[in-house]
């Protein structure tokens, strides 16, 4: 079997490269219409990357054309909202259930507190294995699924991935939610979200799944994994 090659999955590492290093803060905001053009325009630069012969597409070629362009719900900046970390007094490590019924090591690193539409919603966040196996401390991979997964959205959920700050406030945007790499390949080994983080609200922002598309699931259900 293929393992994703980043963990957390780095989908718009194509945009440019990310930050590695803690930042102070959450990035300021552009208005809206620079927002959505931005988004717009990292929309188009991953479909480019899909269609591309680079090695590391996950998208087989004879598949490239049923699944490119993705799918997206319109960019809506109402989900583009401020979180606060609560970090956890101990960070336990998990062995978290992949697509694929392997396990992942990630580290418990707190709870991230928002609200959308009115709603309070908290998720679980997680620090995957960096190198030599330490916890990546750098980044939080944030795996969730909410009311539109296995409807609208690919059926393993949907992940987010955040650049640490030094003062635990952070822009959380879930029009960044993306697909893991085994909704396009089942060859790939993607993590599954914990019961943590299945959201009862839906969220209709980023990344879709063309109905039919997403290749079948080895049976396993997205409540076996961390608390």
């Amino acid at each position: 079997m293929r393992l994703n090659q980043h963990f957390p999955l780095l989908t718009i590492a194509l945009a440019g490269a990310l930050a590695t290093a803690c930042t102070s803060g959450p990035t300021p905001l552009d208005d809206t219409e620079a927002y959505i053009e931005r988004m717009q325009q990292q929309r188009a630069q991953k479909d480019a990357f899909f269609r591309s012969a680079a090695p590391d597409n996950p998208v087989p070629k004879e598949r490239q054309d049923e699944l490119v362009p993705l799918d997206y719900y319109p960019v809506d900046p109402d989900y583009r909202i401020p979180a606060a970390l609560k970090v956890a007094s101990e960070q336990p490590v998990f062995d978290m259930p992949t697509s694929t019924g392997k396990m992942r090591k990630v580290t418990q690193v707190g709870t991230l507190s928002f609200t959308v539409k009115g709603q309070q919603l908290t998720l679980t966040a997680f620090a995957g294995e960096g190198p030599g196996g330490a916890p990546d401390m750098r980044r939080l991979f944030l795996p969730f699924s909410d009311a539109t997964t296995g409807e609208e959205t690919y059926e393993a959920g949907r992940f987010l991935d955040l650049d640490r700050t030094a003062t635990g406030i952070y822009n959380l945007d879930f029009n960044d939610a993306y697909n893991p790499y085994c909704a396009y390949n089942a060859t790939f080994d993607c993590p599954l979200p914990p019961r943590s983080n299945r959201l009862k609200v839906p969220i209709l922002a980023g990344e879709k799944m063309k109905p039919g598309t997403a290749p079948p699931l080895p049976g396993i259900t997205t409540g076996a994994s961390a608390e």
